[in-house]
């Protein structure tokens, strides 16, 4: 798995840049319908569902990669029903997101325990797992809190998990580096 993770550094650098760019706008535009913003959760949770899947079927020999697939599988099916029922996924769009967020966390420290096995000192995708958990659990909490803070809380979320994806991108892209050029 983690030849796997290392091999498709560039999945969790684009996972990691489509959540910064997500949160960016999101912050640009605070008054954005909830509509709107069911749609653009939608299509997040699509596009990193297809990357998840990207690494996980990469590479034809990886022995775990059921996280990576069961990851993806959520994302995917989560952006398709946003997209499919955008006016009713409106209303319910904070759970759906609160629920993916945990249940990702949940599977990124998972993931992260199995990575600190080969890389030395690392957390980064421990601790995007626990940024997934800590927003799931803050989402369920208050609902029914302001559109706008909404907004800014999946934002920041967004922007914070990014960047921990794209750092860890750079640490698996040394380690594939590294492979490579190991005898």
């Amino acid at each position: 798995m983690i030849e796997v993770l290392a091999r498709n550094w560039w999945a969790f650098l684009i996972r990691g840049l489509a959540g910064v760019i997500f949160g960016i706008l999101a912050f640009l535009w605070p008054g954005i319908t909830l509509l709107v913003l069911a749609i653009m959760i939608g299509a997040y949770a699509l596009v990193d569902g297809i990357f998840a899947l990207v690494a996980a079927f990469s590479h034809a020999g990886a022995s775990h990669r059921g996280w990576l697939i069961f990851e993806g599988a959520i994302g995917i099916i989560l952006g398709v029903l946003i997209w499919l029922y955008p006016l009713y996924s409106a209303g319910l769009f904070v759970y759906f997101v609160a629920f993916w967020a945990i249940a990702t966390g949940v599977i990124e420290i998972i993931a992260g325990i199995s990575l600190r096995k080969v890389v030395a000192n690392e957390f980064l995708y421990i601790l995007a797992g626990l940024a997934s958990i800590v927003f799931g659990v803050l989402v369920l909490r208050n609902p029914v809190a302001g559109a706008l803070a909404v907004v800014w809380l999946i934002a920041f979320y967004a922007i914070i998990f990014g960047v921990l994806q794209v750092a860890l991108s750079f640490r698996l892209k040394a380690l594939a580096s590294h492979q490579s050029n190991a005898p």
